[in-house]
């Protein structure tokens, strides 16, 4: 049963080593407050999910106490009514069934909005978690995009607003490298609702965070074919073979490539 679930805390531990390896390869980028960033919301994340797995028994109990003290009042009320159950023409006929569909549709609607509740509070809370991790996706995307291998296959003259390029070839591919194990390991910390929660529109929501850092991390591994393609013309011989880390790929393997 251990390997058919994720681990919240293995997860956790897997993203601060990642924390620490950018730390020790660039103590100033700022890639590394957004891999922190990314720990505190996996921290977060282990313990929000178990609590989202958990019923609300104080909410279910007053939503119960609602309906039963709503159908009480109803029920008190008939008494109250003098009703004439003898129907003498075809139109009183729809009349009567047309007021008890209304009332049947009213209470039955106020119901099942109270019955599920639950469900819609712990999805909203589920869902603005999830434009969390979306938004850190598009933020470690925004801090690779001016890590252009382009410029170490073709030089140029510089502008005034030309990025500063001083990193190796190297430094480079090592910085594109935790770019993916970053998206990738966001994508984790979504799928942990998957794992936790049945709700479709949170499923939905799931599937979409993990196709953004896939696509994605796709387009970093492309950048770093062309540093690949650099350091081969450099020293005349093929580079050796880059292990791709998808969103699919395990932690160890993050870990072993340090």
């Amino acid at each position: 049963m251990a390997f058919r679930a994720l681990d919240p805390a293995r997860l956790v531990d897997t993203i601060d080593t990642l924390v620490r390896r950018i730390e020790e390869r660039f103590p100033s980028a700022n890639l590394l407050q957004v891999a922190r960033e990314v720990a505190r919301v996996a921290r977060g994340t282990s313990d929000r999910v178990v609590e989202l797995g958990r019923p609300n028994r104080a909410l279910r109990a007053g939503v119960w106490a609602l309906v039963a003290g709503f159908l009480l009042v109803l029920f008190g009320m008939v008494p109250a009514l003098r009703l004439s159950w003898q129907i003498r023409a075809g139109t009183e006929l729809i009349q009567t069934m047309d007021a008890l569909l209304e009332a049947v549709f009213f209470i039955g609607g106020g119901v099942l909005f109270l019955v599920t509740l639950e469900g819609r509070l712990k999805r909203g809370r589920a869902l603005a978690a999830l434009h969390e991790l979306r938004a850190l996706a598009h933020i470690v995307d925004m801090h690779q995009l001016t890590k252009d291998p382009e410029v170490l296959l073709v030089s140029g003259p510089r502008t005034a607003s030309s990025p500063e390029r001083t990193m190796t070839d190297f430094e480079l591919q090592r910085y594109l490298d935790y770019s993916t194990e970053l998206l990738a390991l966001i994508g984790k910390v979504a799928a942990l609702y998957s794992a936790r929660m049945s709700d479709p529109v949170v499923l939905s929501a799931v599937d979409e965070v993990e196709e953004l850092t896939t696509g994605l991390s796709h387009k970093i591994w492309q950048k770093i074919a062309l540093v690949r393609v650099v350091a081969e013309r450099k020293t005349g011989a093929a580079a050796p073979r880059l292990r791709r880390l998808g969103a699919g790929s395990s932690g160890a393997k993050a870990r072993a490539r340090r």
